[in-house]
């Protein structure tokens, strides 16, 4: 996976501009923040983020792939400013599950989630190699 960098453009922060990747690919439903019995395991949000970036690995593990093999990812948040406030903490648990690796990403306020309790979804496309 080559993490891509225009000439001239400065290096995101905390994602990738784009990524080229080839492999196997695979594409990750909406993720939020529940475990494997459709129970929210935390009320706020950077504990959904963890748990929401854990189920998204596990998806990609069961197709033979870890972390680094995401290559982008769509978040969608209930509350901008509640994102924003606690980027930090985001951040902290985004590198629990994911470590240093960062792929192209987007994230978009929403009215709201499907299910109730989700301050965050989120959906990933990993290219695994073969």
């Amino acid at each position: 996976m080559e993490m891509l960098l225009p000439i001239g453009w400065t290096k995101a922060p905390g994602y990738a501009h784009g990524v080229a990747a080839s492999g196997k690919l695979v594409f990750v439903s909406g993720q939020v923040g529940w475990d494997e019995k459709h129970c929210f395991t935390a009320a706020d949000l950077a504990g959904q983020v963890r748990t929401a970036l854990e189920n998204v690995v596990i998806v990609v593990a069961a197709a033979g792939g870890r972390p680094e093999h995401i290559a982008r990812m769509t978040w969608f948040v209930t509350d901008k400013s509640d994102y924003i406030r606690l980027r930090a903490e985001i951040g902290q648990a985004y590198r629990m599950v994911m470590g240093k690796h960062y792929p192209a990403m987007s994230v978009v306020q929403v009215a709201a989630l499907v299910e109730d309790e989700a301050l965050v979804e989120i959906e990933a496309t990993a290219v695994v190699p073969v």
